[in-house]
């Protein structure tokens, strides 16, 4: 008892009325010097105080210090209570995770003793040694303990004071409290599952398809498809209203949507099944927009995955979060329409953009081909016979352009500064200038990203199905993906943007030689409308000859091609995987040409070549009709078409690069994507 000293206020109580005696004696002093009798009574007054303060002091202070000590006895055994007894099970470990104490509540948990002295990893092997925290910082774990969630909060607890009741102990202690967090998800999941998610389903080819079959047969045919959708979508518990004759929205909730999406959206592959006679296959496109803060925004989703599945060509369905879209299906080749009513419109709108603008820009993609080209030069031509000046943007001319680019600069009439980089196109750009983006849809696959956020009117002119990122602020946009070129689609545009337009040779080549590239000699995704467009053009003087002359390749690139073959693996018996030898003047080309020559051999499906080119390593991706390529190519940041697509990657060895393809096509093959 003696040990216990007061301190604090409790100690300043206790002396206080002992200072304030010590003050009393200045009333005293004064008194005595002018009243000595009332001096001597205030005196006695005085003396008595101070004698009963000292012996209530003196009479008290151990009964004070025997209830301070009872308080602390009693306090620490409500805190010891408090432990025990929390509804928040709690433990505390040492340093190498070994319990030392824990309370009732974790006891429970692991129905064990509370002071079981085994390590926690026992029980919980998420809770290993390494992961135990190291300083201040709350280390936090989701773990599953019999069927039960918790969220683990482990703290230091440092023990640096010395001696504690004749112990020393300067090392740390863990605490670690969970916290049943098993309702609370279940709840999430539930609210989760129980999300709407909104969906838009259009009949890609209604007209055709019913044009395809016999009059009598029209409407069993239209029923049989109303019939198909109904009853696959009433199989998810999903509400769906037909809006219109070959349009459709629907409603589902999220559980159902998502076992919707684990089987592939099977209704794309049945729907194709309906026979009565008609000699075109029905196809849908779906979009579905989803996780979006509100129901309006997941049908604006709903309405984006729509156009992007149509835009990529129909026959597939589309997912749109707020982050991300996904792809499913897209394995038909688009049917190619006959009527070129569309084309029309499109020509007329880009006739008045033009005519309203000063000056017109024209831009590729990066690494040019004849393809882009090409069209470029299409699209110069239309803006000079509406007396608008034209510039094309290349930042690099390549050696497979480089002849039909000369035979531009080296014509006098035209103009020394048709050719442009990206600096230049960038300074003479202003808001009475139009943007024509030729042969690609992404906005960082061009020649110049910068000029499509100076610019105020652009248009797109394009054949390749969109992918993710497409040009979100064109004023006119114009992709068709069953078109074979950027080039029959500008040769189709030039037909009606003026009466009696006259086309040069030098275009007429290069529009002839973009569609002959991009067909592989007419070969592959050629149409009526192909062949029409390369009439066209031979009409007003594309010559054959000159073009073929145009495109043969000195011994060097020939021999690396050969080459290419020679070493080409056939990956799981119908891939056909090769390296494309670096040390030719254009690598990519000469790749993409002996991709071509790949599928000439039997049992190859697919061919898919590497090129290492100024730092970044091009894949060029080829089928006939077996695999979608496509697809395959957008798993790498790329795209295309479903017979011919591409894609680039950086930061990777040429092995790294393989690898990463074969895994790729592993993972592809054993879902059953890509055939």
């Amino acid at each position: 008892m003696k040990k216990v000293r007061t301190k604090g206020v409790l100690k300043l109580m206790g002396t206080v009325p002992l200072l304030m005696s010590l003050i009393f004696l200045i009333p005293f002093i004064m008194i005595y010097r002018t009243d000595r009798r009332s001096a001597i009574i205030l005196g006695i007054v005085w003396v008595v105080y101070v004698i009963l303060v000292c012996v209530f002091f003196a009479s008290s202070r151990r009964s004070i210090r025997r209830e301070m000590v009872s308080f602390a006895s009693d306090y620490g055994q409500v805190q010891k209570g408090l432990l025990k007894g929390l509804a928040i099970p709690y433990a505390i470990l040492d340093e190498d995770g070994h319990f030392i104490w824990s309370n009732a509540g974790f006891a429970a948990i692991i129905h064990k003793d509370r002071f079981y002295s085994s390590s926690v990893t026992t029980f919980f092997p998420e809770i290993t040694r390494d992961r135990l925290p190291k300083d201040q910082k709350v280390v936090t774990f989701d773990i599953n303990y019999e069927k039960r969630d918790y969220r683990v909060d482990l703290r230091l607890l440092p023990m640096k004071e010395g001696k504690r009741r004749n112990t020393e102990f300067d090392g740390n202690l863990i605490t670690a409290f969970f916290f049943d967090v098993t309702d609370i998800h279940l709840y999430m999941r539930l609210n989760h599952e129980q999300s709407l998610v909104a969906g838009l389903i259009y009949i890609d080819n209604y007209d055709d398809a019913l044009e395809s079959v016999e009059d009598v047969r029209r409407s069993m045919l239209t029923a049989l498809v109303d019939r198909q959708i109904n009853k696959y979508l009433k199989e998810y518990d999903a509400i769906v209203k037909k809006v219109e004759t070959d349009k459709y929205f629907t409603v589902m909730k999220r559980v159902d949507f998502d076992r919707m999406k684990e089987n592939r959206f099977a209704i794309l592959d049945s729907v194709k099944n309906i026979s009565i006679g008609n000699q075109m296959s029905v196809t849908l496109s779906l979009g579905f927009g989803l996780e979006a803060e509100s129901f309006l925004t997941d049908s604006e989703y709903a309405r984006n995955a729509i156009d992007l599945a149509l835009g990529r060509g129909g026959d597939q369905a589309v997912i749109k979060t707020e982050d991300s879209i996904t792809y499913f299906g897209g394995k038909s080749q688009q049917i190619e329409k006959s009527t070129r009513v569309r084309a029309r419109v499109k020509a007329h709108a880009l006739r008045e953009i033009i005519e309203g603008k000063d000056q017109v820009i024209v831009m590729g993609h990066r690494n040019t081909d004849i393809d882009s080209f090409g069209a470029a030069a299409g699209i110069f031509r239309a803006a000079d016979s509406l007396g608008k000046k034209c510039n094309i943007v290349i930042n690099e001319v390549s050696k497979s352009i480089k002849p039909f680019v000369e035979a531009f600069t080296e014509d006098r009439e035209y103009s020394p500064g048709l050719i442009i980089s990206s600096d230049e196109a960038e300074q003479i750009c202003d808001d009475n200038t139009a943007v024509v983006v030729v042969d690609t849809n992404s906005p960082n696959y061009t020649e110049c990203p910068g000029l499509l956020s100076i610019a105020k009117t652009i248009v797109v002119l394009d054949h390749h199905r969109m992918g993710t990122e497409r040009i979100s602020n064109a004023t006119l946009s114009y992709i068709e993906s069953y078109a074979s070129s950027a080039c029959e689609m500008v040769s189709e545009i030039l037909q009606y943007i003026g009466d009696g337009i006259k086309i040069k040779a030098a275009e007429a080549d290069s529009l002839y030689a973009g569609i002959m590239i991009d067909t592989n000699n007419f070969m592959t995704k050629t149409g009526v409308r192909t062949f029409e467009a390369a009439a066209f053009l031979r009409r007003n003087g594309a010559n054959v000859t000159r073009v073929r002359k145009l495109f043969r390749n000195d011994i060097k690139e020939y021999k690396a091609r050969a080459e290419t073959v020679q070493h080409a693996e056939l990956y799981r018996g119908k891939f056909a995987i090769s390296v494309s030898p670096k040390d030719v003047e254009n690598p990519i080309v000469t790749g993409a040409q002996a991709a071509n020559e790949l599928l000439n051999i039997d049992k190859v499906k697919a061919a898919f070549i590497l090129t290492e080119y100024e730092g970044k390593i091009y894949i060029s991706a080829r089928s006939i009709d077996e695999v979608n390529v496509q697809i395959v190519m957008e798993r790498f940041g790329g795209g295309g078409h479903l017979n011919i697509a591409g894609a680039q990657m950086e930061g990777r060895t040429m092995d790294e690069a393989c690898r990463e393809l074969k895994e790729v096509l592993d993972d592809m093959e054993e879902k059953g994507e890509i055939e």
